[in-house]
């Protein structure tokens, strides 16, 4: 059976107006489900920005804030980068059959839900419960450092899960070969396997960049009174036109104001990004070989890898799992825990949330990976020429850019002219929009590291296009495709700004979960039977699960079974 459709396959991707029509068909998708409905969703409201433009306080405002966005995201890229990278090197390179494990709790801060990892983060560094009961006082207030921490704790998993692809990707023979002639295992690194992955490191970078710059429920929550960016900004927006103080003309102008100039600035620099990236190397000097060589074996190496553990447990792991602490409590208790799995009171909204949550998800990854590998060999081979592929691989990041409250009001704003559109459809796109970017610039940066000249031997030597791709792209590129899947999941799994722009019918699990905390803040009326306690064992359920289902798919494909 398989054999069969294998040959259907190679039949049909040597026929020239199919390959294009592919490649088209994924063009179309692109610009007709992802970047136009946003950007239009946009400009549809762009005639209010000159009521925004009249009032010079909010300007200046969100000049300060949208500068605040970029200064934040390009520190936090850049420190990700240096913490990510010797965290993503143990788990590929180290020998312990635990590491698999480890590998999966590095996706812990994408499953936590955007508000509640806020809210964690909150409780953890800033609230007398947590580690700053060690301290008498609280330890990080609300403001520029707890932003900081907070947009390190959920952009760090992006960086880790690009590099672990592609090292796992990345074939060893290289590096062993230079260490044969006597280079030193840091100094290998540096030379050989560094330049391989270039465009990796480039793209897990410009992830971080872009998806720091989108966050917007979480941020909120720990930004304070004092401290605005670009998301914060646009939902302080959001809260005036609810009390009254603003008009709907000033927070749509504002809105549209803070989007597109997120929008032009970021596209510029992407764009410098790929221009001078690809001329980037990394520095050489007589000194530098000396030290690596110190840095590289026994103690030194075992301090590499107890700093890199240590700042992943204790600031990206642990306050990201803080909120889900009391789900201990709840175990210990026993009723909380009976109720909660017999689907009693608020619990049975809970799973039916939860289902509908993994749902989408699953829906919005397979899409995702269909429609993204085409869009990758487009960028990566530059099959329209350099040109097209350089605008493709810039306007790819258009929808992580985008505020992701200001994202979903936009695209309800584009489709609600759409008659007859169902709201479960709606959350796909808005999914789809905000997770796609992520698989392609994972999986297209894997493509750049495949040597074209592997590709040209094998169709000289008979090999049709899809025959190709089976046995040269696709196990080249394996572990990229899964890491590039499990950030398009596990992101859509704890979207919730967009998903409460888009829809109020649907409610996915991230969502209920914001309208608990926001329950015990005060920030709504109570919800009988909701407590930090409920709170604390739905979110351990949703970490737990989503763990559960990404340890199994690591451990199937690291046997080769998928």
């Amino acid at each position: 059976m398989l054999s069969k459709l294998s040959n259907i396959l190679n039949g049909l991707s040597s026929k020239k107006p199919l390959k294009y029509t592919l490649y088209l068909t994924a063009i179309v998708v692109f610009f007709a489900l992802i970047l136009v409905p946003p950007i239009i969703g946009i400009l549809i409201k762009a005639p209010a920005m000159q009521n925004f433009l009249n009032q010079p306080a909010l300007v200046n405002s969100a000049w300060v804030a949208i500068g605040n966005s970029f200064i934040i995201a390009l520190i936090v890229a850049a420190l990700d980068l240096l913490a990510g990278v010797p965290l993503a090197w143990l788990i590929t390179r180290g020998k312990s059959r635990w590491l698999s494990v480890l590998d999966t709790f590095a996706d812990i801060p994408f499953v936590v839900p955007t508000a509640a990892l806020g809210y964690s983060i909150l409780l953890f560094w800033s609230s007398s419960g947590g580690i700053s009961s060690l301290f008498g006082h609280s330890l990080v207030s609300p403001g520029y450092l707890l932003v900081m921490l907070l947009h390190f704790t959920f952009s760090f998993p992006v960086v880790v899960r690009v590099i672990v692809g592609a090292m796992l990707d990345y074939k060893m023979e290289y590096e062993r070969a230079s260490r044969t002639l006597g280079a030193p295992p840091l100094t290998a690194s540096r030379t050989v396997t560094f330049p391989i992955i270039k465009p990796s490191l480039i793209a897990a970078f410009s992830l971080a960049f872009a998806r720091s710059l989108s966050e917007t429920g979480a941020t909120f929550i720990v930004a304070g009174l004092v401290f605005q960016n670009g998301p914060v900004f646009i939902q302080d927006l959001s809260n005036g036109l609810k009390a009254g103080t603003i008009s709907l003309a000033t927070y749509e102008g504002g809105t549209v104001f803070a989007s597109l100039i997120l929008i032009v600035v970021s596209l510029v620099i992407f764009g410098l990004i790929r221009l001078l990236g690809q001329k980037l190397t990394l520095p050489f000097g007589k000194g530098l070989p000396v030290l690596e060589k110190k840095l590289s074996y026994k103690k030194a190496a075992w301090s590499r890898n107890g700093i890199a553990l240590a700042v992943f447990l204790f600031i990206v792991l642990i306050p990201s799992l803080f909120v889900a602490l009391p789900a201990f409590q709840a175990i210990a208790t026993g009723p909380t825990l009976t109720q909660a799995f017999t689907g009693q009171g608020i619990w049975s909204q809970y799973w039916q949330s939860l289902g509908l949550s993994y749902g989408l998800a699953a829906i919005v990854t397979v899409l995702g990976i269909l429609s993204g590998i085409p869009m990758a060999i487009l960028i990566s081979r530059k099959t329209f020429g350099k040109l097209p592929s350089a605008v493709l691989d810039v306007l790819i990041n258009v929808p992580l850019i985008v505020p992701s409250i200001a994202l979903g009001v936009s695209l309800k704003f584009f489709w609600q002219g759409v008659p007859g559109i169902p709201d479960f459809l709606l959350l796909v796109f808005a999914h789809l929009a905000i997770t796609y970017p992520y698989f392609v610039r994972s999986m297209s940066a894997a493509m750049e590291r495949i040597n074209v000249d592997m590709e040209e031997a094998a169709r000289t030597l008979g090999a049709r296009p899809f025959t190709v791709f089976k046995t040269i792209v696709l196990p080249i590129t394996k572990y990229s495709i899964l890491s590039g899947a499990i950030i398009v999941f596990t992101r859509s799994v704890s979207e919730t700004g967009a998903t409460l722009a888009v829809t109020s019918k649907l409610i996915t699990a991230p969502v209920l979960l914001v309208t608990w905390v926001n329950s015990i803040r005060g920030v709504i009326a109570a919800i009988p039977g909701v407590t930090a306690l409920t709170v604390g064992l739905a979110c351990g359920i949703l970490i737990l699960f989503s763990f559960i289902i990404l340890l199994v798919l690591r451990l199937l494909t690291r046997k080769g079974k998928v």
